[in-house]
């Protein structure tokens, strides 16, 4: 198990994550779709212009991105704290819980 100071700096390191990619997805979609929307209006982006674009795609794509990003960088930081699912105690705790749910479906 980890220390106290390895959770906080953990948890530290997933808040500050997740404070810079909620600020990406804010700028796009709400600063490309609302309030820069008459600056990219004026370039074309697939015969549609890109402010348009951002507030009706652009914004859903970047929210799509943002989450696979999300899952690479707190796999990278379960790693780095030794919180992820591939440890050998935790295989064998999962080991263990999957005999215990067998036996209860044979009573």
């Amino acid at each position: 198990m980890s220390s106290a100071s390895d959770r906080k700096a953990y948890w530290r390191s997933n808040l500050k994550i997740m404070g810079v990619l909620l600020t990406i997805w804010f700028l796009v979609s709400y600063g490309c779709g609302i309030i820069w929307v008459d600056s990219l209006n004026k370039i074309q982006l697939g015969g549609y212009k890109l402010g348009f674009w951002f507030a009706q795609q652009g914004s859903i794509f970047t929210f799509v991105i943002i989450i696979l990003v999300y899952v690479i960088l707190l796999n990278k930081l379960d790693r780095k704290y030794g919180f992820d699912q591939d440890t050998p105690a935790e295989q064998e705790i999962a080991k263990q819980q999957a005999k215990e749910g067998e036996k209860e479906w044979e009573l």
